[in-house]
């Protein structure tokens, strides 16, 4: 099916279950531990033995020698897999290293090694037993220092410089200036489930449980990677403990699982350690970021300027960091720019809103120091620069654009003419109280996605894709599009996912996932209506599923009674036409923010959160909410505790583990609250949705940094805001009641 003209009233519509807060449906699964997991799948290849990785010592350089004597004779071992003999390995498209170094090292951690034994205990025991020799090599692990080195990166046009009118000019008459500085570190995905993978052969043809959030893609690296046809190798991952980007492409575990499993003839399990996570893996890679705005004394912005400098692994990508700033606000004048350094630290990759998440970081504490030097409200300043076009493109509209309706609904929610206009003027005993705001943006990204869906002998529907589940729901929202669309309980859907023998879908990453996903099997369903109708002898253009039943012509007929000689089965892609050319598709939102600091220690304390978001229809109001709370603690942890420390000597995260790099946990998030305005988007898809699991983070930490403004007078441009930046501009504790 093609989407190229805007969505008119369709089935979906109706709204029976669509739209409704359901339960999620793989809920009692994952609550009762019997959700099957890439380790934990014992039953589906008899034989299983462990594979153990060892990572490399250095972040740069060569090994001179491995002495694997001693671990191949220790108990259990089958066999070690190196690059010596583990054969032609390619680098898979979406991977900046290689996932098996030797003799070159690219970066700390990097797999060298694979031991195979009978047992987990046995195979890392003999892990610890073999030697290695290197010529370490003088790396670049520091972004500032690297920062004069770096170039335009020439990877996408996303990442292109942009530039319209003349921004020098305006910035430099502009009556009110800011030019700021602002920097964000590296941060961890610190997902709950390790990188994990089961490695079957049979015939040639290879089998991956894996821990993967795009199928497709990562079944073409497999085979790519190891010199295999793609019809030839099989991923499945039913399963996903969180990803947030990190499980968006092949990983270690999964080649070197192969590797073992082909070496000894048996399947082989491997899953990194913690440490190896942090290190072998991907990253949200640091930035420094330049923001400049001029505007005039009423608020008017005329000059708008956004420059974010990060680093990578040779061969690597930018954070995106300006990309929000191309769209977000007005302004005549304006322009961005992205440097990437090379740098020689594990590699930097997607993470949970990628370029948006850290750019808004900055750009929304920009503007709330713009805003003071205006001498006006925060929200009053971001509305007052409101755009409802593309400001490089005045011609190409937003499809949908609800910034103000989002602040103003949370202003009035959260009380935010409760707030105190001057810093640190309002205490509550030893407490200093503070509140802060942000705008929230993403784009709305649509996906090309396909689905199969059959009608049972009993009337039940069944629907196959290779979409993932990374604990957003997406089981109870595919079960939900089905139902509608075919007119059955929810209970009457059973839904199939993330194998590769299924529709190639979407997948889960970059907020394309819940939309995409959907609209393929809109498509399927369009299709299977279509031919239950025709084998019912009815009219496919005027019948209607409803309650089980097909109605049209002035008949009713049960929908089982079409597939009781045998299952009916369609399958259809929904692809996109120039919609999202011609429109602008983006989500937005506000996050509200109040925090209180300890006075004496400067301890912080987020006291409640709000989050206000347009994001077209909302699916499933219950899991859509949890995806925005969850995405609202990732963004507490951002602003006030997640770095990740680089020793800049040896060129690692020294805090690699979820003891040394701090994530919040429920005592620091004590009260939040979600509201999702009513909106559809008929140019995003049939289903009228757009993605909301980024949008929540976006603006956050930015929120909570101008809340803790707010509460103290010291603003802190170097995230995470943590009490020994705030100390030494603390305000005297005075005298309280």
């Amino acid at each position: 099916m093609k989407f190229d003209t805007p969505a008119t009233t369709n089935p979906i519509d109706q709204l029976r279950v669509v739209g409704k807060p359901h339960d999620r449906i793989d809920g009692p699964l994952k609550t009762t531990g019997t959700a099957p997991y890439a380790y934990e799948r014992h039953d589906v290849v008899p034989g299983q033995v462990y594979g153990f990785v060892v990572g490399a010592g250095i972040a740069k350089g060569r090994i001179r020698s491995m002495d694997l004597a001693a671990a191949k004779a220790a108990p259990g071992v089958l066999e070690i897999v190196t690059a010596a003999n583990a054969g032609k390995l390619e680098k898979g498209k979406f991977n900046t290293a290689h996932l098996l170094g030797g003799p070159d090292i690219e970066h700390y951690h990097q797999a060298i090694a694979l031991v195979v034994a009978e047992t987990f205990e046995q195979a890392r025991a003999a892990a610890q037993l073999i030697r290695v020799d290197y010529a370490r090599q003088q790396g670049t692990f520091d972004l500032a220092s690297a920062r004069e080195r770096a170039t335009m990166p020439t990877d996408s046009p996303r990442s292109k410089d942009t530039a319209v009118g003349d921004f020098a000019g305006a910035f430099a008459a502009a009556p009110v200036q800011l030019d700021a500085t602002y920097t964000t570190p590296d941060q961890a995905h610190a997902m709950m489930e390790p990188h994990a993978s089961i490695a079957a052969w049979q015939d040639g043809k290879l089998t991956l449980w894996t821990a993967n959030q795009m199928i497709a893609w990562s079944a073409g690296d497999v085979a790519t990677t190891l010199g295999l046809a793609k019809e030839d190798v099989r991923l499945v991952s039913p399963y996903i403990g969180g990803g947030f980007g990190g499980k968006l492409f092949v990983r270690a575990d999964a080649i070197l699982a192969a590797l073992g499993a082909r070496a000894v003839g048996r399947p082989v399990k491997v899953s990194l350690t913690r440490p190896q996570m942090f290190n072998n893996t991907t990253h949200r890679p640091a930035t420094i970021q330049r923001i400049r705005i001029g505007a005039t004394p009423e608020g008017r912005i005329t000059a708008i300027g956004h420059e974010s400098w990060s680093g990578d692994l040779p061969g690597g990508g930018p954070e995106t960091a300006v990309a929000q700033t191309r769209l977000l606000y007005a302004g005549a004048n304006r322009m961005t720019a992205m440097r990437l350094a090379v740098l020689d630290l594990p590699e930097g990759n997607a993470m949970r809103a990628p370029g948006e998440a850290p750019g808004l970081m900055a750009l929304e504490v920009a503007m709330d120091e713009m805003a003071e030097k205006l001498k006006l409200d925060p929200i009053q300043f971001r509305i007052l620069n409101d755009t409802q076009v593309d400001p490089a493109r005045p011609a190409r509209r937003f499809s949908q654009r609800q910034l103000i309706r989002c602040l103003t609904t949370g202003a009035q929610r959260f009380g935010w003419d409760q707030r105190s206009a001057t810093p640190a003027t309002r205490r509550e005993g030893r407490w200093l109280i503070g509140t802060g705001v942000a705008a929230a943006f993403r784009n709305n990204l649509n996906m090309k996605s396909a689905a199969r869906v059959r009608l049972e002998r009993d009337g039940t529907v069944t629907v196959e894709t290779d979409m993932t589940d990374i604990g957003t729901g997406t089981y109870t929202i595919i079960a939900q599009t089905a139902a509608e669309m075919l007119g059955v309980a929810l209970e009457q859907v059973s839904v199939r996912l993330g194998d590769s023998a299924f529709p190639v879908s979407a997948g889960s990453g970059g907020q394309w996932g819940a939309n995409s996903s959907t609209a393929g099997v809109y498509a399927a369903c369009v299709k299977l209506r279509e031919a239950v109708a025709q084998r019912l002898g009815l009219d496919p253009a005027s019948a209607q599923f409803i309650d089980g039943q097909v109605q049209a012509g002035g008949k009713r007929i049960a929908l089982a009674s079409a597939s009781s000689q045998g299952p009916i089965s369609a399958e259809d892609t929904m692809e996109y036409g120039e919609l999202a050319k011609q429109f602008q598709q983006s989500t937005f939102g506000a996050h509200f923010v109040e925090v209180a600091v300890d006075s004496a220690t400067a301890e912080i304390r987020i006291r409640r959160m709000l989050a206000v978001c347009a994001a077209g229809r909302i699916l499933n109001p219950k899991s859509a909410r949890s995806q925005v709370i969850g995405a609202m603690a990732m963004g507490a942890g951002a602003a006030l505790m997640e770095e990740l420390v680089v020793d800049r000597r040896l060129g690692f995260f020294v805090n690699h583990d979820l003891a040394g790099y701090e994530v919040p946990v429920h005592a620091d998030i004590p009260h939040q609250d979600v509201i999702f305005l009513e909106e559809t988007d008929p140019t995003a898809s049939p289903m009228k949705a757009k993605g909301v699991g980024e949008l929540g983070i976006c603006g956050v930490a930015a929120a909570i940094a101008n809340a803790v403004y707010n509460a103290t007078g010291v603003r802190v441009r170097q995230y995470p805001v943590t009490l020994d930046k705030l100390l030494p501009g603390m305000p005297a504790m005075g005298l309280t009641a």
